[in-house]
């Protein structure tokens, strides 16, 4: 099976029960270490719900990347910018971001936006910087995505834990989520890496939290800036202005 990052030949590495049902296989590419499963002939019926039932952190995952990504923007970027949640779900994480004072916006095709409604991305704004937490290990087509992604932005800050070495097989890694049948795309540094180098992107990475960016970014800076993330926000959104209350008179006026 042809590697849909690199485009080189991925190896059968082995084969697991999705959503309690199909047998798929997983294939796993010797250049740069991705893993995907078989062409997903299953995705409607895993979305047929775009949130996973079994999603029972998704609540707590998003008050924590807002605190990333908080950290994240006022260590390197403009915070008085745009900035967009791509893959935005429900539109929690736009919403909490909004609620501390940045002027945050969502785009998602599958998901439908409840919690930022007023606030979907406008084509053609500038964005100072992507969001993409969750959401890579979704893509049947990651170079397509990356390619959408930068032409939106330089600069996407994103999560994903590599792929152990050695590679697990299902049901001894929980990132497979086979359950719920939406988890298609696995990362190792060197899928990572040569994305980065594709797009000719800075790539830097620390506990799972990862940014490709124009800005070249001192690893030690951003070790910093991750660890430091929960008093950064603090200090820094103290000094914001929520805009919930724009928010609301705004929506009322729409």
């Amino acid at each position: 099976m042809k590697c849909n990052v690199c485009s080189n030949k991925s190896s059968l590495v082995f084969e697991g029960k999705i959503l309690g049902k199909y047998n798929v296989k997983y294939y796993l590419c010797p250049v740069c270490n991705h893993m995907q499963t078989e062409k997903p002939y299953w995705l409607e019926e895993a979305y047929s719900t775009p949130i996973a039932a079994e999603d029972t952190g998704i609540l707590k995952r998003n008050y924590d990347n807002r605190i990333i990504a908080s950290a994240v923007i006022e260590g390197f970027f403009n915070a008085g910018a745009q900035f967009l949640d791509y893959g935005g779900g429900w539109g929690i994480l736009t919403r909490l971001m909004r609620d501390d004072g940045y002027d945050f916006y969502l785009m998602d095709k599958y998901s439908e936006n409840l919690f930022a409604r007023g606030f979907d991305y406008l084509q053609g704004s500038e964005t100072e910087l992507i969001t993409a937490f969750e959401v890579i290990e979704h893509l049947s087509d990651p170079i397509q995505t990356f390619d959408e992604m930068f032409k939106l932005s330089s600069n996407v800050l994103f999560s994903q834990p590599y792929i152990p070495d050695p590679v697990p097989q299902i049901g001894n890694w929980w990132y497979y989520a086979p359950e719920t049948g939406q988890h298609i795309s696995f990362y190792g540094r060197k899928t990572l890496e040569y994305i980065a180098q594709k797009f000719r992107k800075n790539y830097i990475s620390f506990n799972d939290i990862h940014l490709m960016s124009d800005k070249t970014v001192a690893q030690e800076d951003f070790e910093t800036v991750i660890k430091n993330s929960q008093y950064i926000y603090l200090t820094q959104t103290q000094k914001r202005r929520s805009k919930i209350t724009d928010d609301m008179e705004y929506l009322k006026n729409c």
